[in-house]
């Protein structure tokens, strides 16, 4: 055993994440211990076994409390490492009988795999325990006895007892768990960032408008009723350590429970979790239930646009509202965020003048959305992620986000010529939809006023609906292109599908600061619900870049969230979450129409045909004459036939006679017998697909494609050759050879006449033999 002076001045070593290190040195010092310096991720401190066993139970912010018992300079090789674990009286430490882990964290030149490094030290050991004569320990890797803990860096080497066990994060309450939760530590550490502690004291209220699964309203009462965080859990890494002191410990854990009882009877401060989610809220309670504070926290469902001052709190109560909301990691989840963060920040500053609020995201342009000024900031890790724990004061007046184009919030404001109270909008066919008073007040009590820049982008959206009103009542187009990078600044292509809005942002070229292209797009996402009339849950998005080959036929998502959509006589699958492309490219809107028109009684041929749109519309032809007798649809990707044939089995179409086939077009071709009075023919701008034979270019291999076309083109048939290469230029020896006529000025409809470049489509047919 260790005599009483070691013990009593034990070395000890305390991990952190990153960011915390300062608030650990101040918690620990309040535990007893003594501070020597801080680290990267961690403590380093010396104290008693009672101060020890304090930091496992009270440390709100620690993940490890280490004793010490080695620390060398200039370790580099494996036989060095075994050395030093071959120099610690492991008798001390390891009981006859008893099992052991080691955790090695680190790595050098010659040691480069952790797993490598805590086998060198457990030999270290093991060859030590032998030489004094004992027997060879055995190990367990899950519940061992005696936990070892090993870190090597720049040739520093640490090893000692982890006297905590499991990393002291996992307090034992939380099996239940809501979406992306927080780890335990690191609320604790926001709560205290957020002066949380004091407030608690005082009697003020703490609410999480976006509580998931309860993890800070939870730490919040444990501070509040002054219940030791890691009182649940029955085994620490010391309860298998020889040097382990029962007595003491029990005193201290009955010391703990006698404060953690009181503590509950006196606590004054009220706690509320709000959170829309049933199963959230469901989970969250049970975890409160566990964690001994059931009757410290209200736990109600409600949105947070639904957010209000609890009904129970007296008038004179302050406090502090604190939450983790969604950061939007993915591109396709802001265009729910952005009012989100409109709504939280509309809500707090009308509902909760004179309280703080404090809120951690990981995304600052989606913190600006809130509308609010942050008096202070701190860095903070959550998991890999960097993020910034904002501390707002809400006061009366309260100034928007110091951004230089954000003016301060206003109730009213023009937008395209209508003011907030009274705008007007439309549905898909562009008619003026005006809304009630009261829907108009309560949505403008969710958004901060926008931006110069924002509001631009909202008038222009107007305009380009009001163009394009006519005709679309007169064509009744439910799908269309709104938006086109009209402004520069703007880069975005945003498409209306019925009551859905699909938004591609042009992904910003180098010279453009990636903080600004954010803020501007969460200016859009923030515009485009409200002037178009659409739930932001309706709005997706995705970064659109230069593609080569078939990139943007790949998955992005796999959410199978498809709807039909109505083009002329036909009923169309589209996905607008799970790939680039939608399924229906809506500027080959017209050049489909013209296939209608061209096919009854004819043999069709569709090449690289996608999902099939043109073949739908070429079998169902016009509602005069029919469409085409049989088709047959070419494509390599197994995902878009598949596609292909659900459009033919919406429409009714008889797959006997309308068939698709996988292949490689240029192959196929080379290989085909029939003959066809029809032909579309849309291949891609370029494709290296692992399935082809060869790379395609377009404005390269066009010619041979053509040729191999117009060899299947029966006598008096036309090929419908079209391509989306910007620079296209027909070969001109096919001119030479063909009948060639340029119609891709008559195949845009009015909404992409911005882009006459999109796509270029030709008609091709056999000159005519002279007699």
């Amino acid at each position: 055993m260790q005599d009483q002076q070691a013990i009593e001045n034990m070395t000890l070593f305390a991990t952190c994440p990153k960011g915390m290190e300062l608030l650990l040195a101040d918690e620990l010092g309040s535990l007893g211990m003594t501070i020597s310096k801080t680290t990267v991720a961690g403590v380093h401190l010396s104290g008693s076994l009672e101060a020890a066993y304090r930091a496992c139970l009270w440390s709100r912010l620690a993940n490890r409390i280490v004793l010490c018992l080695s620390r060398e300079e200039g370790i580099e090789t494996p036989d060095q490492l075994k050395a030093c674990a071959e120099t610690i009286d492991w008798l001390e430490h390891l009981a006859p009988g008893k099992t052991l882990a080691v955790d090695f964290h680190g790595q050098s030149e010659a040691i480069r795999h952790t797993r490598f490094g805590a086998q060198t030290v457990k030999d270290g050991v093991v060859d030590s325990l032998r030489s004094a004569g004992r027997e060879r320990p055995s190990v367990d890797p899950r519940e061992p006895d005696l936990r070892i803990y090993a870190h090597l860096h720049r040739g520093r080497l640490t090893l000692g007892i982890d006297l905590s066990g499991d990393s002291l994060h996992r307090r034992g309450y939380r099996r239940e768990l809501g979406h992306a939760p927080l780890k335990e530590n690191l609320a604790a550490a926001l709560l205290v960032r957020a002066d949380w502690p004091a407030r608690a004291k005082e009697g003020q209220a703490l609410i999480d408008p976006l509580c998931g699964s309860g993890t800070l309203v939870i730490e919040g009462a444990l501070m509040a009723a002054d219940v030791a965080p890691n009182l649940l859990r029955e085994r620490f890494g010391f309860h298998g350590w020889a040097g382990h002191d029962a007595a003491l410990w029990q005193e201290l854990k009955r010391e703990a429970e006698a404060r953690a009882s009181l503590g509950r009877k006196r606590c004054k401060a009220k706690l509320y979790g709000r959170d829309q989610s049933p199963q959230a809220i469901s989970a969250a309670r049970a975890n409160a239930m566990r964690a001994g504070i059931p009757a410290l926290i209200d736990f109600q469902g409600a949105s947070v646009k639904q957010l209000v001052r609890p009904a129970d709190l007296p008038a004179e109560t302050s406090g502090l509202l604190i939450t983790n909301p969604p950061y939007g990691e993915r591109i396709g989840e802001l265009p729910e965020l952005v009012p989100l963060y409109a709504a939280l920040g509309a809500r707090a500053q009308a509902h909760f003048p004179g309280w703080r609020l404090a809120m951690l995201t990981g995304n600052p342009e989606l913190g600006h959305r809130t509308g609010l000024r942050a008096g202070k900031q701190y860095a903070f890790k959550n998991g890999p992620l960097d993020c910034k724990l904002l501390l707002i004061e809400l006061d009366q007046g309260q100034p928007s986000v110091s951004s230089s184009d954000q003016p301060a919030p206003a109730k009213r404001r023009v937008v395209g010529g209508h003011s907030a109270g009274d705008e007007q909008s439309g549905d898909a066919s562009g008619k003026p939809a005006a809304k009630s008073s009261k829907q108009a007040d309560t949505h403008s009590d969710e958004r901060p006023a926008r931006s110069e820049g924002a509001q631009m982008f909202a008038n222009r959206l107007l305009k380009n609906r009001k163009r394009l009103k006519s005709w679309l009542k007169r064509s009744g187009e439910p799908c269309y292109r709104l938006y086109d990078a009209d402004m520069p600044e703007y880069a975005l292509a945003i498409d209306v599908y019925g009551d859905r809005v699909h938004v591609q942002e042009y992904a910003p070229p180098k010279s453009v600061n990636a903080n600004q292209a954010q803020r501007r797009l969460l200016d859009a996402l923030g515009v485009i619900p409200e002037v178009l009339e659409v739930s932001p849950e309706h709005v997706y998005i995705k970064q659109r870049e230069r593609q080569s080959g078939k990139a943007q036929y790949q998955k992005h998502a796999a959410s199978g969230e498809r709807f039909q959509v109505r083009e002329g006589r036909a009923q169309l699958w589209v996905n607008l979450r799970d790939y680039l492309d939608t399924g229906l490219f809506l500027d080959h809107r017209p050049v489909r129409r013209l296939l209608a028109e061209m096919s009854p009684g004819k043999r069709f041929l569709n090449l690289f045909c996608y999902t099939a749109t043109a073949t739908v519309q070429a079998a169902l032809g016009t509602e005069a004459e029919g469409g085409a007798t049989d088709s047959v649809s070419v494509d390599l990707s197994n995902t878009y036939l598949e596609w292909a044939r659900e459009n033919f089995a919406l429409n009714r179409l008889d797959p006997s006679r309308h068939r698709v086939v996988r292949d490689d077009c240029l192959r196929w071709l080379e290989t085909a017998g029939s003959e066809f009075d029809l032909i579309f023919l849309d291949p891609p701008t370029f494709s290296n697909s692992k399935k082809m034979d060869a790379t395609l270019d377009i404005q390269r291999d066009h010619v041979r494609l053509v040729e191999l076309a117009m060899a299947r083109l029966a006598p008096g048939g036309t090929l419908v050759f079209s391509n989306n290469q910007r620079r296209f230029v027909l070969e001109a020896s096919l001119a030479e050879r063909f009948a060639v006529e340029d119609i891709s000025a008559k195949t845009f409809d009015p909404d992409f006449t911005r882009r006459p470049d999109l796509h270029h489509c030709f008609l091709i047919r056999h000159r005519q033999e002279r007699a």
